[in-house]
C-alpha cells in the first residue's frame, strides 16, 4: 500500500510541475516573445487607420458591389450563433460540398453568370477558379493575381481610376511566396478595397 501511496504521490508531483511549467510559464513566455517580437501578429494583424479597425488582415470580408475588388466565394450564416445579448454573429466555414454535387455545380453556376455580367470586357476569357470556389476555411482573405487582373477593366470602369492605377494599388498589396519559395503569389482583398477607398496609401 505504502508503494502504491509513493508511486501516486511522485505522479501526481511530476503532474502539477509539468502543469505549471507547460500550462503557465511555457504560455507566459510565448505569450511575452510573441508581443515583444511580433505584436501586429500576435494580435490579430488588425488594419488600424486614425483609430478605425476595419478588420483583420488574414479574415475575409464580402464584397459584392462593382465599386471593389471581389474576393472568393463566402458561406456565411447569421442564423446558427448569437452573442450574449442575442444578436446573429457572423460566422463562415468551408461549404462541404461535393464537387460533384448538383448543389455545388448550381452555386458555381451562379457564380459565374454573376461574373460574365459584371466584366463585359472580358466576355470569352476564362474565369480564374478562385473567383467562382469556395477556399478550405471560407475566410480566405487573398485571391491569385489573376483573379485581380481579371477585374481591373470593371474598376477601371465603376472607380473612374485608370487601369494602371488599379494594376499599381492591386501590386502593392501583392504578397509574395514565403521565404520565396513556398505558396504562390496572392492579393489581399481587403487592402486593395481600403486603397481604392482612399483608406490606406
Amino acid at each position: 500500500m505504502k508503494k502504491w501511496k509513493s508511486i501516486f504521490s511522485r505522479a501526481l508531483g511530476f503532474f502539477l510541475i509539468l502543469t505549471v511549467l507547460c500550462g503557465g510559464l511555457y504560455t507566459l513566455a510565448m505569450t511575452g516573445l510573441s508581443q515583444l517580437i511580433f505584436p501586429d501578429q500576435a494580435n490579430g494583424s488588425m488594419i488600424e487607420v486614425d483609430g478605425q479597425c476595419y478588420g483583420s488582415e488574414l479574415l475575409a470580408q464580402q464584397f459584392a458591389d462593382e465599386d471593389h475588388l471581389w474576393g472568393r466565394i463566402m458561406k456565411l450564416d447569421t442564423a446558427t450563433f448569437t452573442d450574449a445579448d442575442g444578436n446573429p454573429v457572423m460566422y463562415a466555414a468551408p461549404s462541404n460540398l461535393s464537387p460533384a454535387s448538383e448543389e455545388y455545380q448550381a452555386l458555381v453556376a451562379e457564380r459565374v453568370a454573376m461574373i460574365e455580367t459584371a466584366h463585359p470586357e472580358q466576355q470569352g476569357k476564362p474565369i480564374p477558379v478562385d473567383l467562382v470556389t469556395n477556399s478550405g476555411s471560407g475566410l480566405d482573405p487573398h485571391i491569385s493575381p489573376a483573379a485581380a487582373e481579371y477585374q481591373v477593366s470593371r474598376l477601371a470602369r465603376t472607380t473612374g481610376k485608370s487601369e494602371e492605377e488599379i494594376r499599381a494599388v492591386i501590386k502593392k498589396y501583392t504578397e509574395g511566396r514565403f521565404l520565396g519559395l513556398f505558396g504562390e503569389p496572392r492579393v489581399n482583398v481587403l487592402k486593395v478595397n481600403l486603397a481604392l477607398d482612399g483608406i490606406l496609401d
